[in-house]
């Protein structure tokens, strides 16, 4: 049964998910409801079959204004110990680490969407997505600096990895804006679309391309890529020589292989 939440929508049709952020009278800002939902609506998608695709977007004016800032008055907890009250906020920052490295630990490919505003949280949000797009009249920022504080939740550990290292660190330095333009000049985001409706549309259409794919061997490419990130090319050359030898399915092999003989497309078993 697919679950329902109090700050994001989701829907499912020919095996793409939407997952739409939905408190658009407070920008999308992440309170603690969607935090936590987040990672329960990721890890629901990764073990349902008929998903095979993920496209996240936010409902309203705005993508996402980061994390609510009321969340700031309920961290560390009560206690009066200045060391309990450290350990409390470690395991809290912990913990929404977690909430969104279930996106980036989903089995399938997670395109975000984006619109207007995608400031803080919202970054550490989009930066663990497979791939980004954009309306030209979005922008970044990595606003935590502007509040005194180091961003904490995953942006200084994997935008390194998907821009320049100058880029990222004058970003983090500086807490400026990066509009749409600037973003797919850096390799932030694939495309940038004129609005967005016209982002959806296109994304969909992306979607739903990937989907049409074998699902386990667009599950295993991204298993690759996220592995080889982290470790050696020698690591990732022997993981995947093993992960073929136990995972590369004969029956999808033969039909996308007829498929291409007959130039029709393959259907594949979820």
């Amino acid at each position: 049964m697919m679950p329902r939440f109090e700050t994001l929508d989701l829907a499912v049709e020919e095996h793409v998910a939407v997952v739409t952020l939905n408190r658009p009278d407070k920008a999308n800002s992440m309170n603690d409801a969607m935090w936590r939902e987040l990672q329960v609506c990721f890890e629901w998608l990764d073990a349902e079959p008929s998903v095979r695709v993920v496209i996240l977007a936010g409902n309203g004016r705005h993508f996402c204004a980061g994390i609510d800032l009321g969340m700031f008055s309920a961290l560390g907890g009560e206690a009066t110990d200045p060391a309990r009250r450290a350990e409390q906020l470690r395991r809290q920052v912990l913990q929404m680490q977690d909430n969104l490295s279930a996106i980036e630990k989903c089995r399938k490919p997670v395109l975000a969407a984006i619109h207007k505003t995608c400031i803080g949280g919202g970054v550490d949000l989009v930066c663990c997505c497979d791939m980004r797009y954009a309306t030209e009249d979005a922008y970044f920022a990595i606003r935590e600096i502007d509040i005194g504080m180091t961003a904490d939740v995953g942006t200084l550990q994997r935008l390194p990895r998907l821009i320049p290292d100058g880029v990222a660190r004058e970003l983090a330095y500086t807490g400026r804006d990066m509009g749409a333009a600037e973003a797919r000049e850096v390799g932030f985001v694939n495309r940038v679309y004129a609005d967005r409706d016209t982002l959806l549309r296109e994304v969909t259409a992306i979607a739903r391309n990937i989907a049409a794919k074998s699902p386990l061997a667009v599950r295993g490419s991204k298993e690759m890529l996220v592995y080889c990130r982290d470790h050696p090319v020698r690591d990732g050359l022997n993981y995947v020589a093993t992960w073929n030898a136990g995972m590369l399915s004969q029956v999808d092999l033969m039909a996308g292989i007829e498929a291409q003989a007959k130039k029709s497309q393959a259907r594949f078993e979820d």
